[in-house]
């Protein structure tokens, strides 16, 4: 992508859509030799921007996120687990803090860590609420940052720690079913949580079909990721119903 802020293209995309469609790409579950065909459907079918990361990373992120920008010029958006989820091939990064959680090192500790290298990369930090959401089963996130999770039927917690993510100056806040999640985060979460906050709602997880996608939207998410669906039946026909049903 060029230099322009991708902060203000996501604003772009709401200002003319309505809501965006962002595609999580797990280096640990896509082979490197996938990337420049996937890259290129991605950008076809209607995605506004790819993330890339995961909970646990053993493999080198840089050939991951060089050969995605080699192939395309939608932005390239770290989503980092921890400190050494990195690299400088790409144009930002969530920088994200767990507020959903009580683990200094999500809060505070691994972010403190990845400021330098943040800076010598040039990568555009986007602060991000991250607020974990009980998806019916354990999930990554909640293993690895031994954290627990806002229970389904609790968006009276949901919504406070949104809003204090808004007050604390966050440009996003991220409620996380988590990879693989039985269940999406509720609708009436979603909708609760968005009556409190004015910055943009970005709602992952468990999302398996258009339709869901749609109806999340509707209840007031401004940004849908999906990624484990597309990993066990990814396709460009997938992921364009996918946009269509986020931006219709």
């Amino acid at each position: 992508m060029a230099s322009k802020c991708v902060l203000q293209y996501l604003r772009e995309v709401l200002e003319k859509q309505n809501a965006g469609y962002l595609v999580l790409i797990d280096p640990e579950k896509c082979e490197i030799d996938r990337c420049p065909k996937l890259a290129r459907e991605i950008e076809r079918a209607g995605v506004d921007a790819i993330l890339l990361g995961g909970s646990l990373l053993t493999l080198d992120l840089h050939p991951f996120a060089e050969t995605l920008k080699t192939e395309t010029d939608l932005p390239i958006i770290l989503f980092p687990g921890d400190s050494m989820h990195l690299t400088a091939h790409a144009d930002a990064i969530l920088y994200t803090s767990l507020i959903s959680g009580r683990n200094p090192n999500y809060l505070i500790g691994e972010q403190v860590k990845a400021a330098p290298w943040i800076q010598r990369y040039g990568l555009e930090p986007i602060p991000t609420g991250y607020i974990l959401i009980d998806g019916g089963n354990r999930s990554a996130v909640e293993f690895m940052s031994g954290t627990a999770p806002i229970p389904r039927e609790k968006p009276d917690i949901a919504a406070p720690h949104a809003l204090a993510a808004q007050y604390l100056g966050m440009q996003l806040v991220y409620l996380e079913a988590g990879s693989g999640a039985e269940y999406p985060v509720p609708n009436l979460m979603i909708k609760s949580v968005k009556s409190q906050i004015d910055i943009p709602l970005i709602v992952g997880g468990g999302i398996r079909d258009p339709e869901c996608a749609a109806e999340k939207v509707r209840f007031g998410a401004d940004f849908i990721v999906t990624g484990n669906i597309l990993e066990k039946c990814g396709s460009f026909e997938l992921m364009k119903q996918f946009a269509d049903a986020v931006h219709g």
